[in-house]
């Protein structure tokens, strides 16, 4: 009878430290999911509607990335790509690549929505030192160490850049390029009598 009691009790409690286990594990993976952390709510947009047409705009993207010294990778009448490296200290180095896609919105063909998206690429420069040693038998235990060391860069982190003035200065720049890109139209038509 004691025997059968003490077996119940151990297996209840492996059974209660086994539950404790797996909703400790449970909770630090939920912990961990960023994903959870999406809300996909209207007031964290990465787009921007634009009284333009899906080639003015992109055109418009275009143009703020180069502007800002962005190297653009590709280009087509309604997407781009770019991308941009800093060195913010010596060992650190950075990248930022844009992407870009123009939808046109209503059936005008000059209203469109630019959706922006920027990633961050975060890099660390790593060293390893090799060393050898080089001995001549013939000669006695003489030995001549050779050392390099060589150098290379380490992603360590990688996220898209979170909305907000990041992209409200982006935004503002391709506004501001519509708007002088389309006084320039009107100039030309003017000069045409068009």
């Amino acid at each position: 009878m004691r025997a059968a009691c003490l077996a119940i009790c151990a297996a209840a409690a492996l059974a209660l430290s086994g539950c404790g286990t797996f909703g400790s594990d449970a909770k630090a993976a939920r912990k961990n999911s960023v994903y959870l952390n999406e809300r996909f709510q209207s007031d964290e947009t990465y787009s921007r509607l634009f009284d333009a047409s899906v080639e003015e705009t992109c055109e418009a993207a275009r143009r703020a990335l180069l502007s800002q010294g962005y190297i653009i990778n590709t280009a087509s009448a309604s997407s781009i790509t770019g991308a941009k490296r800093f060195q913010p200290e010596a060992d650190v180095h950075v990248e930022i690549n844009f992407n870009i896609v123009c939808v046109p919105e209503g059936g005008g063909g000059k209203i469109a929505t630019a959706y922006v998206s920027a990633l961050q690429d975060r890099y660390n420069v790593k060293r390893s030192s090799n060393s050898t040693s080089l001995g001549v038998s013939a000669i006695g235990s003489i030995s001549v160490p050779l050392s390099s060391t060589s150098e290379s860069l380490v992603k360590v982190a990688s996220e898209t850049i979170p909305a907000g003035q990041f992209y409200d200065r982006f935004f503002a720049l391709m506004q501001r390029l519509l708007k002088e890109q389309g006084a320039e139209e009107a100039r030309e038509s003017e000069k045409t009598g068009g």
